[in-house]
């Protein structure tokens, strides 16, 4: 069983440069502490956090495909955070996601596979300029919604409900 890794406690001094608005958060973000919030599109949140960010196809602002798992993927995405010149990253997503809209996140996931599939050729574009593996990213997020992504959100759901990172004794709830 996968643990749950709380990153939030970990930012220290560096939370002041998550601003982002929750109700401002692009749509891809997936359910999590962080997001990407009205980001500019100077294309910079790849280049820290590869693992971790990718542009919409429309204005290229930057989302969280994938929440931070350890503390190298954090120190990662706040690099990425710091970069964003409109501070537009947030960390409040435990504070707003709940498991009902958890569930309702990812019923509605076959929009954003959808979506990922169908702007191909955009970040293909892209990536002919800007070399920044992009592309490459987009199937990534495909994969991780048809993959471990269901593991990862039962045990963030359980983290939601009980604030705590289950055990081996412990059943997780459904998605």
């Amino acid at each position: 069983m996968d643990l749950y890794f709380d990153p939030v406690p970990l930012l220290g001094d560096t939370r002041e440069v998550f601003l982002g608005k929750w109700s401002e958060r692009e749509w891809l973000n997936v359910p999590g502490p962080f997001y990407g919030a009205q980001t500019d599109n100077c294309g910079t949140g790849r280049l820290q956090a590869p693992g971790l960010v990718l542009y919409e196809a429309e204005y290229f602002s930057e989302y969280v495909y994938r929440q931070p798992r350890t503390p190298e993927e954090l120190r990662q995405l706040i690099d990425a955070a710091e970069e964003e010149p409109f501070s537009s990253y947030g960390c409040d997503g435990d504070a707003h996601w709940t498991p009902a809209a958890v569930r309702e996140w990812w019923r509605d996931r076959g929009r954003i596979t959808e979506y990922l599939a169908d702007r191909r050729s955009d970040w293909e574009a892209y990536d002919a300029s800007a070399g920044q593996g992009v592309a490459a990213a987009a199937r990534q997020y495909a994969a991780y919604l048809d993959g471990e992504l269901a593991s990862h959100l039962r045990v963030y759901l359980f983290w939601l409900e009980e604030r705590r990172s289950p055990t081996d004794a412990d059943r997780l709830p459904m998605l």
